[in-house]
């Protein structure tokens, strides 16, 4: 058990950068309903995000006894899905004033039954590919270990992240109902009051920041598995520091990925175009 709790914290420090991605996309996925849906939505995605763990777990152990190659292409797959996302993200922020403004107090809290079950259907599939990066990257902690505390490892990381991220993501969704609850037990006076208008200012700050701090580690942690991982790119750029390396890695592999996917859309678009004039 001491080498299960010493290699479960090692495995979640290499973990935190997606930890905090993980975070920050199910805090904003999880808001914008009305107060009585936010914990059971919330409870939907940690349910799927179990199930997930479940599902991940004894595959990547499969595959690690019977073709550990499979691993590390997985791994580097995920770190170009992480490096797009990330970017993806940086461009959209860039480009925010081409988008109308929403309104999420009178739009996203009529969500209905089908547009909920959406949400949460989104937020379980990124929580499965950010959950197979987690496991992949604990595994690695103890990939010299025998079975059994790999399998101990890879469990109890499972729970820490599962617990840990929604348990903070159900804090921070409630602040704001908790912000509101002292304001009117204070009648909008004195130092609760002045505590629960705090709590309503700050939701929105934090979200905005854990979007920021989750993108940056989007591509940190791609950028590290490309380092980590490649061998040519584990020398490239020796002299910079490990961080800038990894984000300018991330970044690059990124916008190449962003660069391909926007060119395949626009060519399946105008092959649509072709089609549609040709009828």
């Amino acid at each position: 058990m001491d080498d299960v709790a010493i290699n479960a914290k090692l495995a979640t420090q290499k973990t935190a950068g997606i930890l905090g991605d993980d975070l920050a996309v199910n805090a904003e996925k999880s808001s914008g309903f009305i107060s009585s849906r936010e914990i059971p939505v919330l409870w939907e995605i940690t349910k799927g995000s179990f199930l997930n763990k479940i599902i991940i777990v004894p595959v990547i152990l499969l595959l690690n006894v019977l073709l550990p190659a499979a691993i590390i292409i997985i791994l580097i797959i995920g770190g170009f899905y992480l490096a797009y996302e990330g970017v993806e993200k940086i461009i959209e922020y860039i480009c925010h004033t081409k988008k109308p403004v929403k309104q999420p107090e009178l739009t996203e809290s009529k969500v209905g039954p089908t547009e909920e079950k959406i949400k949460i259907k989104s937020a379980i599939t990124t929580d499965f590919i950010l959950s197979i990066e987690i496991i992949i990257i604990a595994l690695s902690t103890v990939i010299n270990s025998s079975l059994t505390i790999q399998i101990l490892t890879l469990s109890v990381v499972s729970i820490i992240a599962t617990v840990g991220v929604y348990g903070i993501v159900a804090l921070v969704v409630r602040m704001d109902d908790l912000g509101f609850m002292l304001i009117v037990k204070s009648n909008r006076q004195g130092f609760f009051n002045t505590i629960g208008q705090l709590l309503v200012k700050t939701l929105p700050i934090v979200i905005k920041v854990f979007s920021v701090v989750g993108t940056l580690a989007l591509l940190l942690v791609s950028g590290g598995i490309f380092s980590h991982n490649i061998e040519y790119l584990h020398y490239v750029l020796p002299e910079w520091p490990s961080i800038l390396k990894e984000f300018a890695l991330g970044l690059v592999a990124g916008i190449i990925i962003f660069v391909l996917i926007g060119g395949i859309k626009n060519m399946i678009k105008l092959v649509k175009t072709k089609n549609a004039n040709s009828v």
